[in-house]
Order: structure tokens, then C-alpha cells, then sequence
């Protein structure tokens, strides 16, 4: 005879089966405020710590142990922390900036750069947290140490006897105008291919500034930027070389852009008197190894002082 079960026994058991569901349901949500770390009160989580491995991942192609993992999230708080004392503290709209710079140079707007980062395990704020870590650390940095940190012209002179070429060492200095055939966001194919004869028959007919650029204000659907001022030094070699190749009153090839096809008209070509494109690289690289050498030495003055509890 199969007993017979009470309705008290009954609700017991059925609210312990609903409470087992609650909490199934919501292991996963407390697994992620679960705190790992506090450093100097300040917790970083779980959910923190999956979301930058799969960044980091993400960015190298490399899986990073949990420990670079945390490391990476600790340096971040010191940084922040340390630069909001010298008042230096970068605004949201700087760090959305950012973000859209970043978007901009992998050719997609913020939401889908956002949906990457999401489907990859990642998230923007975890991006956005990177980037406001950064901008933060490196103005600090530059601020209190900048006479430290001055590359002093006789050694860069010095670097460049100990490594001499027969390459040109003269820069310029350009003056351009950004001239965009405007496509839609989200246009085929087809309408960017028909842009392009659109810009190649620009090219053809433009010869010099001061008519060109009247002639391409014209045309339907075309931007003409603001002068930009350049120095060769600036610029990276593949444009450098573009630019190198197009005589002055004329535009420069083509390019697709996430605003439609974009070329420069090179108003102005004049040689500089700054660093040549191998003297800033030269000065670049030392300042950068002086940078590390001082920033490594202030982070790591940061991580002594601090209070580290790793809870789990």
C-alpha cells in the first residue's frame, strides 16, 4: 500500500524543490559578485575578472593566467586612484571618445563594437574601464615626471650617427583637405564601388586648391573638411609614402572609410623644421622606454603601499 503523504509534508516538500529552483537559478548571478580580491576596500568580482580574461583573450589571441588577470584589474584601481589625487580624472565623455576612436579604426560604429565585446565574453565597460585606466596612468605619469622624461636633441643625434642610413631624414610639414564621398551607414556594396569612380573622376579634374576644392563643395553629397595641418613625423609610413607620391594641388587615392570614400587634397607641402620622421621615431622610442622604466617603478611604489586581500 503506498503510504499516504500528508498536505503539511506535501508543502514542505514542494517550497524545498521551488527554493532548490531559486537557487539554481541564481547561483550564477551570485557566482559573479562573488568578491575575489579587495584592494584597499575596493572588491573586484568574478563576473570583473571573466569579463577582462575574455578581453585580454580577446585582444592577444592568448589565453592570460588568473593571476595576470588580476594583476591587471589591481594595477587599474591603483592607477585611477592615484591619478584622481593630482585631480586628474578623465571625464565620460573622454572615455566614450576613446571607445568610438577604437570603433572608427576597426571600421564599425560603437553598438557593434559593443556586440563584439559581448559575444566574445568581454563587455564595453570592461574596455571603457580599460581605456579610463590608461588615459589616466599616462597623464599622471607625464605630469609629475615630465623633465625626466625631456629627450635632450644630442641624444637623439647620438642615436641616429649609431644607427645611420642613406634614407632621406628631411620632413615636411602638410596642409590638407579631407574630401569625402559621403555613402550611408549600411550601404551595399555597390553604392561604395560607384562612390569610388564618383572620387576618380574628382581626381581627374582637380588641379589645385583653390579651384578643387570650390568643385568638389559643389558636387552632391561630398564633404570638404576643415584644413588640417601635419607633420610627416606624425604620420604613419603607408601615408607618408601616399602623400610622398601626390604632387601638391592634387588629391590622393581613394579610400573607404565609415563615412564613405575619403581622399586629401595636399594643399601645401613644405619642409620642416621639427623632427624628421626618423628623429621623432628615434625620440619616440627613448621616451617610451624612460616612460616604462618610471611608470613600472611608480606602480609598483603603489602596490607596496597597498592593501591586497585575495578572498578566494
Amino acid at each position: 500500500m503506498t503510504p499516504k503523504i500528508s498536505i503539511r509534508a506535501w508543502t514542505r516538500a514542494l517550497a524545498a524543490a521551488v527554493l532548490t529552483v531559486a537557487m539554481l537559478a541564481a547561483s550564477p548571478a551570485a557566482h559573479a559578485q562573488q568578491v575575489v580580491v579587495l584592494v584597499d576596500g575596493m572588491p573586484i568580482t568574478a563576473l570583473d575578472l571573466d569579463h577582462r580574461s575574455k578581453f585580454i583573450e580577446m585582444s592577444t589571441h592568448k589565453a592570460p593566467t588568473r593571476q595576470e588577470v588580476l594583476d591587471d584589474l589591481i594595477n587599474e584601481i591603483l592607477e585611477i586612484r592615484e591619478a584622481k589625487r593630482y585631480t586628474i580624472d578623465p571625464s565620460d565623455s573622454d572615455v566614450n571618445d576613446a571607445f568610438s576612436n577604437i570603433a572608427s579604426n576597426m571600421g564599425i560604429d560603437t553598438t557593434k563594437l559593443s556586440q563584439l565585446l559581448t559575444n566574445g565574453g568581454a563587455s564595453a565597460d570592461t574596455l571603457k574601464q580599460h581605456l579610463r585606466a590608461q588615459m589616466a596612468w599616462n597623464n599622471l605619469v607625464r605630469g609629475r615626471y615630465k623633465v625626466s622624461l625631456e629627450i635632450p636633441d644630442s641624444d637623439v643625434e647620438a642615436q641616429l650617427q649609431l644607427h645611420k642610413t642613406d634614407a632621406n631624414p628631411v620632413g615636411y610639414e602638410y596642409v590638407m583637405r579631407p574630401i569625402i564621398m559621403v555613402v550611408p551607414h549600411g550601404s551595399p556594396d555597390a553604392a561604395y564601388e560607384a562612390r569610388k569612380k564618383d572620387a576618380d573622376a574628382l581626381r581627374a579634374r582637380f588641379a589645385d586648391c583653390g579651384t578643387g576644392v570650390a568643385f568638389a563643395r559643389a558636387l552632391a553629397e561630398v564633404a570638404v573638411r576643415d584644413p588640417v595641418n601635419k607633420s610627416s613625423a606624425d604620420l604613419p609610413p603607408a601615408l607618408r609614402d601616399i602623400l610622398d607620391k601626390t604632387d601638391v594641388g592634387h588629391l590622393t587615392p581613394p579610400e573607404q572609410t565609415t563615412e564613405g570614400i575619403q581622399m586629401f587634397a595636399v594643399c601645401s607641402k613644405k619642409e620642416s623644421k621639427t623632427d624628421s620622421p626618423a628623429e621623432k621615431q628615434v625620440r619616440d622610442q627613448m621616451f617610451e622606454q624612460k616612460f616604462g622604466a618610471k611608470a613600472k617603478q611608480y606602480l609598483a611604489d603603489l602596490r607596496r603601499q597597498a592593501m591586497i586581500e585575495y578572498k578566494q
